[in-house]
């Protein structure tokens, strides 16, 4: 080491990175809101559990789990912790996780059994369940129609090789024998794929130099049945040339013979890695959590605290920035829980960045823009929303379509009584520098974009404002607050791949061992005790309402109720939120929506707008406040 840097370190006037991330006064939890909020569950899980569970795991911290009884005592046995500081407090705050023995000197860590094991032990093991869940889980936004065949790859084949997908024609039409041919599927709009090929195929190499990481490009690919379930039909991993190897690529089916089929459980370990990874750094902490940071500080720098519009974004903005730092403190930091725990490694907010580059456009965090996107609907002036699905049965569309319909009706009434014509947009200069500071400020990497709408008319604004309080309650919950009974019992939803596949250039002995112990093969696959612990520590927290949230339309603020036109608009927008409770009800009820509905299947109850605390699978907040 240099002298200079000798100095600053020795040096006790020189500056050094601090854990603090500031928050603004007017953004911070308020007191009472600290007594009781997630936050402050969270902040003790990250600071006192997670550490705790480091130092039992201090002499292998990568061990994986030996067998699946261990994972199972996880919820009827715990992980026994060394005595923790302040106990009596955290006993208080995390009742759902830390339990006294009877001894009352030691602590342990037992989880609550989730929701889907509750109902089918064996859920996370079927084609059906992998299917259903593109659907009605986790992460609705990332299925979409296959509109091209074949299947191709867009990067650049003299550094990631031959971009046809190994995914043939003759292939699929074995899987589909009988119902029709590729061509006739794709125009019949019943192929669907997830698809992380382009994406992950840039970070494989990287993210495979990182000890116990295996990664791949994954192409999945879905066939639409007569009942309207989807099929799982094939998975492709690849490895791009590394070294002297070239390419490697190979296409996984579900089979009826012993070593294909357990060849297939491991291609869908490794998707459902991505599918889990993508979800947590994209789905939720890109396109939630980061992306309205821009639309809250614009709101406070350049609209008036009196402002109609102000106070019509205030409650989708309370705790928002707060949450963030505390993420940035100990989730999304460098070493923190998302990096050690899940499939990127260090590369994880890198490849968030390169997926906002990639992906994200304001006009398409609209739900109905991001369906039609993915090929997931199309307009139709005659069909409920003025979408046409295609799939009929997509739980997470058929609910947030409604919820979608409401919000935009509450902020129509709320607009059109503040801005009764044009001329008072174009003349408002607040609004019109919030709007221009969002695009170019906020989002400025992405300013000279053609797809951002322009602010002229009340439409304008009621198109504008309806995305934006969208992604704080309805996108967010519906990403978020089914997180612990999906991936709380992580061989549903694995974090992270550990192992290759079997038949990525096998040694012999390699190979032997496979096919004596496949389960092995697996467990080996999945995370490390110490990744599965913490990460389900953390979703479980992430899953849970305070007793004090705030949910869309439950009360009215003091400044809507003072205006009786705004107080009545509130009254209507309350009781359809209400109904949708019902319509939501009646749904999960219909043994016809086989996505939804069936023996030990989880009813989709996301985006059901009210609930009771605790961590509950449903309920809508204003904001993203966890």
């Amino acid at each position: 080491m240099d002298y200079y840097h000798i100095y600053l370190l020795s040096d006790p006037l020189s500056e050094s990175r601090s854990n603090f991330v500031y928050v603004p006064r007017d953004e911070a939890f308020s007191e009472v809101k600290s007594l009781t909020f997630s936050g402050n569950t969270l902040y003790s899980v990250l600071h006192a559990v997670v550490p705790a569970l480091e130092s039992v795991a201090v002499d292998d911290p990568n061990a994986g789990f030996p067998h699946f009884p261990a994972i199972d005592s996880l919820f009827n046995v715990g992980v026994r912790l060394p005595p923790l500081n302040d106990k009596s407090s955290l006993l208080n705050i995390i009742p759902r996780l830390i339990k006294a023995i009877s001894d009352t000197q030691k602590d342990v860590l037992l989880f609550e059994t989730p929701e889907l094991l509750q109902r089918d032990k064996f859920s996370w093991f079927k084609d059906v369940e992998f299917a259903r869940q593109t659907l009605a889980g986790l992460n609705p936004y990332s299925i979409r129609l296959v509109t091209e065949w074949p299947l191709k790859s867009k990067l650049d084949p003299e550094i990631y090789g031959p971009p046809e997908s190994a995914i043939t024609k003759e292939l699929i039409e074995l899987e589909i024998a009988g119902f029709m041919t590729v061509e006739e599927a794709v125009k019949q709009k019943k192929l669907f794929i997830l698809d992380y090929h382009d994406l992950l195929l840039p970070y494989v190499n990287k993210v495979n130099e990182l000890k116990g990481r295996v990664l791949y490009g994954s192409r999945t690919l879905f066939f639409l049945t007569p009942d309207g379930t989807l099929r799982p039909l094939a998975i492709e991993l690849t490895r791009p040339p590394v070294h002297d190897k070239p390419q490697w690529k190979e296409v996984y089916c579900p089979t009826w013979h012993a070593t294909g089929s357990w060849l297939w459980k491991l291609a869908k370990a490794h998707v459902l890695a991505h599918d889990s990874g993508y979800h947590q750094l994209v789905s939720h902490w890109l396109r939630t959590h980061c992306a309205t940071e821009p639309y809250i500080i614009a709101t406070n720098r350049q609209l008036s605290a009196i402002h109609p519009i102000y106070r019509l974004l205030h409650p989708h903005f309370r705790y928002t920035m707060e949450i963030n730092a505390l993420a940035r403190e100990a989730l999304i930091n460098a070493n923190g829980i998302i990096e050690s725990s899940f499939f990127p490694g260090k590369y994880a907010m890198e490849l968030s960045s390169v997926a906002y580059d990639l992906e994200w456009r304001f006009d398409r965090e609209a739900l109905p823009e991001d369906l039609i996107s993915r090929g997931m609907a199309v307009k139709d002036p005659n069909a409920p929303y003025g979408l046409k699905l295609t799939i009929e049965d997509y739980p997470f569309a058929n609910d947030g379509l409604v919820l979608w319909d409401i919000l935009k009706q509450w902020v129509t009434d709320y607009v059109n009584h503040y801005y009764t014509e044009t001329k008072l947009i174009e003349s408002d200069t607040e609004l019109q520098a919030w709007w221009t500071e969002i695009k170019n400020v906020g989002h400025g990497d992405k300013k000279d974009e053609p797809w951002w709408p322009e602010l002229k008319t009340p439409d304008d604004l009621i198109g504008i404002i309806t995305t934006i309080v969208w992604v704080t309650s309805g996108h967010h919950a519906a990403v978020n607050f089914g997180q612990y009974s999906y991936a709380g019992y992580f061989p549903n939803r694995p974090t992270t791949a550990r192992a290759k596949m079997p038949t990525e250039d096998p040694t012999d002995e390699e190979w032997e061992n496979f096919l004596k112990r496949p389960e092995d093969e697996l467990l080996k696959c999945f995370p490390s005790q110490m990744q599965a612990t913490k990460v389900m520590a953390i979703l479980d927290v992430l899953s849970n309402h305070s007793p004090d949230e705030e949910y869309i339309g439950e009360k009215i603020e003091p400044y809507w109720a003072e205006d009786p036109v705004i107080n009545a608009a509130f009254e209507k927008f309350s009781g359809r939120l209400k109904e949708l409770e019902g319509i939501i009800d009646g749904r999960n009820a219909d043994s016809n929506l086989m996505n939804r509905n069936g023996a030990g299947v989880v009813p989709y109850e996301l985006l059901k707008p009210f609930s009771g605390p605790g961590v509950t699978g449903k309920g809508v907040p204003y904001s993203i406040s966890i």
